[in-house]
């Protein structure tokens, strides 16, 4: 029964009603009738909420079968008196995003979709970590309206990683035995990061300065320690540095679309864009024990916490 019909039926039930109202004015009456239809008779769309509009959808994956892969994008091999693992991946934020038409655009001249919030509160500009959007697996670190994206195709992605945390695997010897444990790592990988306080796993640090690109902090169940890899020790790869470079120090990582991404302005539907980032042994450091094991009171010192390649698919 549609909205008019129930209106038809409500007139008949107030008709006694109006017969006792036969003393009252005509445009009284006028008035009470008038009111009924229109209310009866109003536009049901209005009510309807209006429909989801497309979105241009971005999700992390973290593999750790996938390529190794040094600065330029090359396969990379570990280097010698090197151990490495493959952390076991929490979350990750991003700081910034850009769709790229080919392998000659420079930075910014592509569709930037994102720029997290940045800040001078510890001197220099920084990422302001407060503002980051940490995420774990298969979860969406962004999304944007497909109308707000510039139509085109893009055959690259370039993300800036902020915030990494992890578990990793330690082995400790006291007093001659050996216990072989696990610990949480945040490590921050942006080119400068303003931190107040944050939170590795159980433990909160409270730093109230600048970091810059490198710097992690360790929990296990004992204690919560932190440091300082070298400047530019960040693996951060970039298949297509020789046209299109990226700025020392940054970690914007640049992967390419399995098929290039194709913005009509005309879509219906979402698009989701899967950035898989390789973990393939990621955490790596400088041995000074057992081989294999990495061993901090031994003196193993973290060099590397790079992420180890980017492949982009999306469901077009």
């Amino acid at each position: 029964m549609n909205v008019c019909s129930e209106s038809l039926l409500l007139t008949l039930h107030v008709k006694p009603i109006i017969n006792r109202m036969k003393r009252y004015p005509i445009f009284l009456v006028a008035f009470i009738f008038g009111t009924v239809i229109l209310q009866g008779c109003k536009d049901e769309s209005a009510e309807l909420p209006a429909p989801n509009e497309p979105r241009l959808v971005f999700k992390f994956v973290f593999d750790s079968t996938q390529v190794r892969l040094n600065n330029l994008g090359n396969l990379a091999t570990l280097p010698a008196n090197h151990g490495a693992q493959s952390p076991r991946f929490n979350q990750m934020s991003a700081h910034y995003i850009e769709l790229t038409p080919n392998q000659f655009t420079q930075i910014g001249q592509g569709a930037v979709l994102y720029h997290n919030a940045e800040t001078t509160a510890g001197g220099a500009t920084a990422i302001d970590f407060s503002k980051s959007n940490p995420v774990g697996n298969n979860e969406t670190f962004y999304s944007i309206p497909l109308k707000d994206v510039v139509p085109g195709n893009y055959d690259w992605l370039r993300v800036s990683l902020g915030y990494q945390n992890y578990d990793i695997d330690f082995r400790y010897n006291l007093n001659g035995t050996n216990y072989d444990l696990n610990a949480t790592v945040a490590s921050f990988i942006g080119y400068n990061t303003y931190l107040s306080a944050f939170k590795i796993k159980d433990s909160t640090l409270v730093v109230n300065a600048n970091k810059p690109q490198g710097f992690w902090a360790f929990e296990t169940i004992y204690n919560v320690s932190s440091g300082q890899s070298a400047a530019g020790a960040t693996t951060v790869p970039n298949p297509i540095f020789a046209t299109s470079p990226i700025p020392q120090g940054s970690c914007l990582v640049t992967g390419s679309f399995t098929q290039p991404l194709v913005i009509t302005g005309n879509e219906t539907a979402d698009i989701v864009v899967t950035v898989s980032l390789s973990t393939n042994k990621s955490f790596e450091w400088m041995e000074n024990s057992t081989p294999g094991y990495f061993e901090p009171a031994a003196g193993d010192a973290v060099v590397d916490m790079g992420v180890r390649g980017m492949v982009v698919t999306t469901n077009q």
